[in-house]
């Protein structure tokens, strides 16, 4: 989005250092190094920022992170505090002039934010499309609901901003037109945060799936309240939406009142996930461990809920503060907030740490026993697939490319998880039942999300993990190679 939205006539280079790691060979090309990024990529922010200095290039830094905590980043050069708006045409105005370093760190601040409807097109042509499983499109910013923990309302409103239905349509044309195969998956916090534009861009989604042959399938993020509204749901399905990251947080009501998300028992919770899995669509659920009204049976009532619920996939996080929350803001008051860079949060528990830690990495490892994950897997293919809109066999979908994608993906699966992996048995009683139906997509999209959780679990309850995905927690493997 940045890149699109610089003068036409500045080259710009999109390097996603998950992937790939920008060379000196970048860095020596560059007027100037813009880099983006979240609380737990802090050191790699920080890592960047070295690596452009010693060739005395000038780095910005804007996203979420630095608009949260710009004293987290003081060797930057010039910070990007909020979303684009009258900062970025400031930034522009300056390095137009000059693209040297200043002489001590700039901060500029988003007073008048750009409207959405005003956003160009991503330069999505810029990253390695096809090497990524998702493609991800934003719709909306801003979310109405105060929850206790999140930085959303504090960072982009409460009320949302939206792109057109003409503007989305054109992103995933030029997502699909660019490569983009399997799902495209909207990033905003909260899809349903105003449900009239939701129910007015979904029949618009429905005719670009029909005139592209249902090329991708969408996943997004909603409240769980999304449950009562079978109207959005169904045409969600129509739209072969797949998935729906929801905020469960605590299958406990006095727990989700302490945190103000009352919201998700508008519905009881397991009605609400049947209610969305009735149309198809698997529920990703949000889970969080530190709460102030955890007690030492809260890991053994949420493992309970894991089972219950059938929910294949859990982002199980510690509680992090983040700044601009009414937690961070009624921890301080209380004495709560612990900087400590070498603990797993930064909140002092009413329970002791080390039996949060240990309880949090205790489910970790029950959720994520290959057995337990297939097994739950397995239940959704059987219960929730059938549900969903059937898609054609048509030419997109079947393209030459998409065909050959997906023949190196299975063979890779095949080799990684069904000959050299330490839990063949498991993957092979879920997989030949998928080979043998020819279900290939359904068996690649399980086989790498599940390989991709067991390891992680691996890594948490080892201890080789950060147990919140906002956690900058520093680990020796973090200490960067350069200095």
């Amino acid at each position: 989005m940045i890149a699109a939205a610089l003068p036409h006539d500045w080259e710009a280079r999109f390097i996603d250092e998950n992937m790939e790691a920008a060379t000196e060979a970048d860095f020596a090309w560059a007027d100037a190094v813009f880099v983006s990024g979240m609380h737990i990529q802090r050191r790699n922010i920080d890592d960047i920022r070295r690596r452009a200095h010693r060739l005395d290039k000038p780095v910005v830094l804007g996203g979420p992170s630095v608009s949260a905590c710009p004293d987290y980043y003081p060797a930057i050069d010039y910070l990007h505090i909020g979303e684009l708006g009258d900062a970025t045409e400031k930034l522009i105005e300056i390095l137009a002039r000059d693209v040297t370093r200043p002489a001590k760190q700039v901060v500029l601040e988003t007073v008048k934010r750009r409207e959405l409807t005003d956003f160009p097109i991503p330069a999505y042509e810029l990253a390695k499309i096809s090497d990524y499983l998702l493609g991800t499109i934003q719709y909306s910013s801003g979310c109405p609901y105060t929850c206790e923990f999140c930085d959303i309302p504090g960072l982009y409103g409460r009320k949302a901003r939206l792109k057109t239905p003409e503007q989305i349509i054109a992103e995933l044309d030029k997502l699909v037109a660019l490569g983009v195969a399997g799902s495209v998956y909207f990033v905003d916090d909260n899809f349903i945060a105003n449900r009239r534009a939701a129910k007015d861009l979904l029949p618009h989604l429905v005719e670009w799936q029909k005139r592209t042959g249902y090329a991708v399938t969408l996943s997004c993020e909603a409240t769980l309240n999304i449950a009562r509204s079978p109207d959005i749901l169904e045409l969600m399905r129509q739209a072969a939406f797949a998935s729906i990251f929801c905020g469960i947080e605590t299958p406990e009501p006095d727990a989700l009142k302490g945190i103000s998300k009352e919201h998700n028992l508008m519905v009881p919770i397991l009605d609400s996930v049947r209610a969305i899995n009735a149309h198809g669509m698997q529920v990703v659920s949000g889970i969080i461990f530190g709460l102030d009204t955890d007690r030492e049976d809260t890991g053994e009532r949420i493992t309970q809920f894991i089972e219950q619920s059938q929910i294949p996939m859990l982002t199980i996080n510690l509680l992090q503060a983040l700044p601009r929350t009414p937690l961070w803001d009624r921890l301080e008051r209380e004495g709560r907030l612990d900087q400590d860079e070498m603990r797993e949060s930064n909140v002092r528990f009413k329970l002791p740490y080390s039996d949060v830690v240990a309880m949090w990495r205790e489910c970790m490892r029950k959720a994520y026993q290959p057995e337990a994950l297939f097994a739950r897997y397995t239940h959704l293919i059987q219960a929730t697939w059938p549900k969903r809109w059937p898609r054609p066999f048509s030419r997109q979908r079947y393209s030459p490319l998409n065909v050959k994608r997906g023949l190196v993906m299975l063979a890779k699966v095949l080799w990684r998880l069904g000959v050299v992996g330490d839990y063949r048995r498991v993957f092979w009683k879920f997989a030949l039942p998928q080979l043998i139906r020819f279900r290939i997509e359904g068996l690649l999209t399980v086989a790498i999300a599940g390989h991709h959780l067991v390891m992680f679990a691996r890594d948490a309850v080892d201890g080789r993990a950060n147990a919140s995905n906002y956690s900058p927690k520093l680990r020796v493997a973090d200490e960067p190679v350069t200095q």
